[in-house]
């Protein structure tokens, strides 16, 4: 049997993508160190639902620890490593750079390591389209971005150099995916959708920072886990843009959906446009096609329809979740 480890395996995204490996019939080795970033009550909730799974093992640990994560490597036979374990978000990064470094591009130097040394040869590394900032758009893959305005960014951008490194000198073949605002059911609560939908339901006004003229590549998580999963094919060294890879949609348009699917009024409270946030991100995805054979197939419509019912269905406990 095949046997992947996908890092960050209670988060968002990680959580999305093991399901499919473990439908699939891969077996699936798990790795998260449950922090408190966010609220763990939903870390828990997507956890359990991979656990249902007998394909599936879980590690509670972290990828800065590398003596931890060898016990794992050297006790399976390992096929793959997924690497969507990272400390996320713009604004936050700016209060606590170190362990965005510690975590993003250290942890991922520790994993790349260990697949040299245990003779590894495929692995998938989850970037960001924040790396994109002040670049013409649609952004494309051959786009120089060596200025990155968050240390979020900049912890990312060093992950992807430190990936080339070891194809080169290594010949590991690596996937680097770079996601587009990613969206969905169980999402993260620090993210605006989930929070929007929240915040309206419950008649609390929505932080709006600038005058939601700004816009994003929406992506729905199933299509971005299903890319991440085909991005497990041999490629050498190629970054690939993950995206919904339609025009940019703003989030005046998003709050309007969700107005719609709750049928309630939301109440908003603006705030200045951060300096750490882009105007708008859009994602040339030609490259993926090509050489994936992948697009996203959830409209925006849809993915916010399936967001707010989820949440409705989820409504007695996520009530209690801490934004």
């Amino acid at each position: 049997m095949m046997s992947i480890i996908v890092t960050g395996v209670a988060g968002f995204i990680a959580n999305k993508t093991a399901e499919f490996l473990l439908k699939s019939k891969k077996e699936v080795i798990g790795i998260d160190n449950i922090n408190d970033y966010y609220d763990v009550k939903i870390k828990n909730y997507r956890l359990k639902q991979l656990k249902k799974y007998k394909n599936f093992k879980f590690f509670k640990l972290d990828i800065e620890n590398k003596k931890s994560l060898e016990k794992i490597f050297l006790k399976n036979k390992i096929s793959a490593v997924i690497n969507l374990a990272a400390r996320a978000g713009v604004r936050y990064s700016m209060e606590n750079p170190f362990v965005y470094v510690s975590t993003n591009t250290m942890g991922t130097l520790n994993l790349l390591d260990l697949c040299r040394e245990h003779k590894i040869k495929k692995f998938v590394l989850a970037s960001t389209s924040s790396l994109y900032a002040g670049q013409k758009m649609p952004f494309t893959e051959d786009l120089a971005v060596n200025t990155p305005i968050s240390p979020y960014a900049a912890s990312k951008k060093g992950a992807e150099a430190m990936c080339y490194s070891y194809h080169y000198l290594y010949g590991i073949d690596i996937s680097i995916v770079r996601y587009f605002t990613v969206y969905g059911p169980a999402g993260r609560p620090d993210m605006s959708i989930i929070r929007f939908i929240k915040w309206i339901d419950e008649g609390t006004p929505i932080e709006l920072f600038g005058d939601g003229s700004q816009s994003r590549d929406f992506t729905y998580v199933d299509d971005i886990a299903k890319g991440t999963i085909k991005a497990l094919k041999k490629v050498g060294f190629e970054v690939i843009n993950l995206g919904g890879g339609n025009n940019p949609i703003s989030l005046n348009c998003v709050i309007g959906l969700i107005e719609q699917y709750l049928g309630k009024k939301a109440k908003i409270n603006r705030k200045p446009f951060h300096k750490a946030d882009i105007v708008s991100t859009w994602a040339d995805i030609s490259k993926a096609g090509k050489i994936l054979n992948w697009k996203p197939t959830v409209s925006l419509e849809q993915g916010i329809k399936n967001t707010v019912d989820w949440y409705l269905e989820n409504r007695s406990w996520f009530k209690n979740i801490k934004l």
